[in-house]
């Protein structure tokens, strides 16, 4: 069988093709998920983890209840610099994972910079909730205008890229949102 210039699909043939023949072709061409990941492996693993975290959430309520009523109002803490160092240290660790990955322009930087950002969330409110009278407004103003910022540019950053690689893939058409967007598409 000779192929002709008819068969051979040129970056011309493609460019002309509507969003939608493209979108089908690349279906088409892409490995069978089955291949990938076994539809009994993936719907045990997705079972196994839903159930984990929906029983997780239902046991943290009445525990989350118990707490508000017997956690004394006031507390002194052991390792109290341990844990604030600790916690600084892993937030340290996370911001250079960020900056790394996304210096080096790799996918996988939508993983460290949503904790980052989840991690700036928590630094805030412990900041405020643990701090004395006298330095509570720095800590909202740190929190106001650094951390919950940074935390949205994270958070928000870390969603567009995978918005923009889903869509740029044709897994999500460009006008809807990320939330949409099937775990395995």
């Amino acid at each position: 069988m000779t192929a002709n210039s008819d068969d051979v699909l040129s970056d011309d043939r493609i460019a002309a093709m509507s969003p939608a023949v493209r979108r089908d072709l690349i279906e088409r061409l892409q490995r069978p998920r089955d291949e990938v990941f076994p539809p009994p492996i993936a719907h045990r693993m997705r079972r196994n983890r839903v159930t984990l975290m929906t029983a997780g959430a239902i046991v943290l309520i009445p525990w989350t209840v118990y707490l508000s009523f017997s956690l004394p109002a006031i507390y002194v803490a052991h390792n109290w610099p341990a844990t604030w160092i600790g916690f600084d240290c892993l937030l340290i660790a996370f911001m250079v994972a960020t900056a790394v990955l996304g210096w080096l322009r790799r996918q996988i930087v939508v993983l460290p910079a949503f904790t980052t950002g989840v991690l700036l969330v928590s630094d805030a409110w412990f900041d405020v909730l643990t701090a004395g009278p006298k330095e509570v407004w720095i800590s909202v103003l740190a929190g106001a205008l650094i951390n919950l910022p940074l935390a949205a540019l994270l958070i928000t950053g870390a969603v567009r890229i995978l918005r923009l690689t889903a869509t740029r893939l044709w897994f999500l058409d460009p006008e809807t949102p990320a939330w949409r967007l099937p775990l395995v598409p």
